[in-house]
């Protein structure tokens, strides 16, 4: 599937050029299939061959990063914290959510929103993840913008640059970023599996037999 991936993101690039890349990346940050450790040592090769400038290269990854993340954020914004509350208020007790859950997370985010954004645009998944709240969240534009666009000027420029460093061996510049994503998706499936320990595992584990 990765092979079928990065041959189809090296004819969209060699086909559309920068409009490729800015396109593939804002695909990649709504639909997380598409990997940035393919699209973006790919820019860099191209880069390196003469096909662009690694400047335009990095600055259309910029670009389709912040399409990509206005996609989510108004997605999410659309929903707003109103609805987020009823659907907790509704559907959470089935994940043991509660409303001072959500308050905390809230309150958590509201505090730490700029570093949060910057942090999470260079954390495989996160960086796309990170969005979501932030729109619920209704964050100001402009500093979920510049926040934005500074993480993910700090990861393009990291792959596009090894790409264009590697050359034809671009693909080894992802393989840092599959190890990092695979400690990232460790902490969350560990994170999940002590919330659902704490919430809804124990709390039957204390009830009186034949109580549901």
């Amino acid at each position: 599937m990765l092979e079928e991936l990065a041959g189809w993101a090296m004819s969209v690039v060699e086909t559309l050029g920068y409009a490729g890349v800015a396109l593939l990346v804002a695909l990649e940050n709504v639909f997380p299939p598409i990997p940035s450790e393919i699209v973006l040592p790919l820019a860099g090769f191209v880069a390196s061959s003469g096909q662009a400038s690694l400047v335009g290269m990095i600055a259309a990854a910029t670009a389709g990063s912040l399409l990509g993340a206005y996609a989510l954020y108004g997605m999410a914004a659309w929903v707003g914290p109103e609805r987020l509350r009823r659907l907790v208020d509704r559907y959470g007790r089935w994940l043991a959510l509660k409303d001072e859950d959500l308050n905390r997370a809230e309150a958590w985010f509201d505090r730490r929103a700029s570093q949060a954004v910057l942090v999470c645009r260079c954390v495989p998944l996160m960086r796309s993840l990170i969005s979501i709240p932030a729109g619920f969240r209704r964050m100001p534009l402009i500093p979920f913008t510049v926040y934005t666009a500074g993480g993910s000027l700090i990861w393009n420029v990291f792959l596009i640059g090894a790409g264009n460093v590697l050359g034809v061996s671009w693909r080894v510049a992802g393989r840092p970023v599959e190890l990092l994503q695979g400690g990232v998706l460790l902490a969350l499936g560990t994170a999940v599996a002590w919330f659902a320990w704490r919430r809804l595992i124990t709390p039957r584990l204390g009830r009186p037999p034949g109580e549901i």
